[in-house]
């Protein structure tokens, strides 16, 4: 991965800011010095300071001023307010967003006309630089843009390109999954415990449990249902422990999961697109 001279400014220094600013580090793909971040929480803005020598500012007008992408970082719901004040001062820079469910239609009607604007959607593996992002182009981006934004999220994980009509979806999949998992880490660490191990043991089993056989996916490049049947024996374990996860409908809830999620994020940007 090369270094980007770009200057990228976080607007909004969160969980997610954070995790792309710690990724983009790690990986050089942004030097220190290019890369700043605003936010109204002082104590926030030293954490990150201290911990990865970026320069900080209380000030949005600031930041976008200085800044040659500016990475929209904050909720869906406070968007309309933070750009609202500085939208103006977007012409000629390049905005990529991460805000759920917030339109690129939406994002140019608060922004300075011809603002080059891309939409994306990462999750906060990032921060492990393992996350999977999705992005799609706004009209006024080009195809430098596009290359950009993947090349600053590719080095926090995975990115794919797709049409901006599927990022409720990703949103509801990829940008929402951590938690899921997050949930079955933790049911499978509970089950062990259950079934006799500490509780730190069955924790750390868990959890190295899912990153196999997520690697092991990834890498491989086989269906998952491949890769299950070659784990599970005629009349063994396994089989046992996949029967009762379909008696109680896990491939059903995980659907559910997605689908009330992908729901939600058309909610949030239509609200935003109203405010």
């Amino acid at each position: 991965m090369t270094s980007t001279a770009q200057k990228i400014g976080m607007l909004g220094a969160g969980n997610m800011a954070g995790a792309l600013i710690r990724g983009l580090l790690a990986a050089k793909t942004v030097a220190p010095e290019n890369l700043r971040a605003s936010d109204p929480r002082e104590d926030r803005l030293r954490e990150l300071s201290d911990s990865h020598g970026i320069g900080t500012t209380t000030f949005n007008d600031a930041l976008v001023r200085w800044a040659d992408v500016v990475v929209v970082a904050v909720k869906p719901q406070v968007l309309p307010t933070a750009l609202g004040k500085v939208g103006g001062e977007l012409g000629g820079k390049l905005v990529i967003s991460i805000a759920a469910g917030v339109t690129t239609a939406s994002l140019a009607q608060l922004t300075a006309p011809g603002t080059r604007v891309i939409r994306t959607m990462p999750n906060t593996a990032a921060i492990a630089r393992a996350g999977a992002t999705a992005i799609a182009a706004g009209p006024n981006a080009s195809t430098a843009d596009l290359d950009l934004a993947r090349e600053l999220f590719d080095s926090v994980g995975r990115s794919v390109v797709v049409g901006e009509s599927l990022l409720d979806a990703v949103t509801g999949l990829s940008g929402s999954g951590p938690a899921y998992v997050m949930l079955f880490i933790e049911g499978l660490a509970d089950g062990g415990v259950k079934a006799g191990l500490p509780r730190d043991v069955a924790l750390t089993l868990a959890a190295q449990t899912v990153y196999g056989a997520a690697k092991l996916l990834v890498e491989q490049g086989e269906h998952p249902a491949r890769l299950k049947d070659m784990v599970t024996s005629p009349g063994g374990t396994t089989i046992c422990g996949v029967a009762e996860l379909e008696r109680v409908g896990i491939r059903h809830a995980c659907i559910s999961a997605v689908e009330a999620a992908t729901n939600r994020s058309v909610e949030l940007g239509r609200g935003a697109a109203t405010k």
